[in-house]
């Protein structure tokens, strides 16, 4: 088990050739394996600078890099453009698409009494480690498992095992370790590098993965003095210190805590990242533990029109709509259709506000009615926009029309909460 490279810190700001440098210092020393598999994140995570990380793993490996296998989880898969966009001229022949329905074998099981104990006695069922079958299958001497680490809603912190697991995993790893997070919940696990969903994972990576030469390359991505995202860190190994090293610095960069809470927030989605409700409620996600009871959530979102990223799922959200974590265990339990799609019941209460404060949701192509029937509120974008205009307003406190807002970019990059909730 080896650390083989550990750079950064809250103000560092590591450039593109350091970047290329310190990676290609780590890959020296994993000797001439003959056959790679890179696993990077897909577009939602286009500022990790895992598609530049990628692109130097191939400029290094030429020919050994047989594949890139982008860990989509349940999201749509990467058009040629997006593709191009992230991974610049990596050739598009070596790019698969992971398809979490078909393309995955279930390689081990992880025990229903360590999920029991894990869930405090609220669930009761085993969990199938679940991975695409190019890398339980596909005989490669290194698999490179690229991602960012950062405040997540799920898994607390994300990525390590949770890119092969979860993002490369099937719909019974996919689901049950969403709702086993959301059952637990989601407060008492964000920011968290230790939690329950983390050990079930742990678990399984280290009993059923064994077999599998996996190097984690993980950045922690902040913005600088002038609003630009940067690398604050870079650490790539294969085993949980370098996990835990990012993690510790993803909190110390990634994590906003309020000295009061927040009555009006707004947060932009931008329109080439964000085209659903499942990856917007990041907005929602990353707020919660910020605002005050009774203010209000406003999200800006221009390229948003539907809710799920997968059909199926997307059908779900419009049956059952956002109603709070109550309501959505009661409706688990009287439909099948739910309840066959645990994944999508996590999603609805991580999405909800509880009840404690407004979500008006300003989607570029979603009607009113679709998104009241939805379970929020609903705003017109362009009226909203012209009112708290990004272009205008500045990351933090602003003063808009006579109030305070709170103006967020890009929700993705931290984990906002106050004092008294965290």
């Amino acid at each position: 088990m080896s650390l083989y490279c550990a750079q950064g810190g809250p103000d560092r700001e590591l450039s593109p050739s350091e970047l290329k440098d310190f990676l290609s210092a780590a890959l020296d020393k994993l000797g001439a394996p003959k056959n790679v598999l890179v696993v990077p994140p897909d577009k939602t995570r286009l500022a990790s600078r895992a598609g530049e990380l990628t692109r130097y793993a191939w400029e290094y490996y030429g020919e050994s890099l047989r594949a890139v296998l982008p860990a989509l989880g349940t999201h749509k898969a990467m058009s040629a453009d997006e593709t191009a966009r992230m991974f610049g001229n990596i050739p598009r022949e070596l790019f698969r698409a992971h398809n979490w329905r078909e393309d995955v074998e279930t390689i081990g099981v992880v025990p229903k009494e360590f999920i029991y104990e894990q869930s405090e006695g609220k669930l009761n069922y085993e969990w199938p480690a679940q991975v695409n079958q190019l890398i339980s299958r596909g005989e490669f001497d290194l698999i490179l498992s690229v991602g960012q680490v950062v405040p997540h809603e799920v898994i607390g912190m994300a990525n390590y095992n949770k890119n092969i697991l979860v993002g490369a995993g099937g719909p019974h790893s996919i689901n049950r370790s969403h709702y086993l997070g959301a059952v637990y919940g989601m407060e008492r696990i964000m920011g968290r590098a230790d939690n329950p969903v983390r050990r079930v994972l742990n678990y399984a990576a280290s009993h059923f993965l064994n077999n599998l030469r996996i190097v984690y390359v993980l950045t922690v991505i902040g913005r600088n003095i002038s609003g630009e995202t940067v690398v604050r860190g870079l650490f790539i190994g294969d085993d949980s210190e370098c996990f835990h090293a990012a993690a510790e610095l993803s909190f110390r960069v990634n994590f906003v805590l309020m000295p009061k809470p927040i009555r009006k927030a707004v947060v932009y989605l931008d329109p080439t990242e964000f085209h659903s409700t499942w990856l917007g409620n990041k907005a929602i996600y990353r707020t919660r533990m910020a605002m005050e009871d009774g203010g209000e959530l406003i999200i800006l979102a221009p390229g948003v029109c539907r809710f799920g990223e997968d059909t199926r799922i997307d059908i779900l959200i419009r049956k059952y709509g956002y109603h709070g974590t109550d309501a959505t265990l009661a409706m688990v339990e009287d439909n099948a259709d739910l309840a066959a799609d645990l994944g999508a019941a996590a999603h609805l209460i991580h999405g909800s506000s509880e009840g404690r404060f407004r979500i008006t949701w300003c989607p570029g192509h979603l009607t009113r009615e679709e998104v009241e029937e939805a379970g929020f509120g609903y705003g017109e974008v362009s009226q909203m926009t012209h009112l708290y205009d990004p272009a205008k307003l500045q990351q933090g406190r602003n003063r808009v029309a006579g109030e305070d807002v709170y103006y967020i970019e890009n929700p993705g990059l931290g984990l906002w909460a106050s004092r008294d909730r965290f």
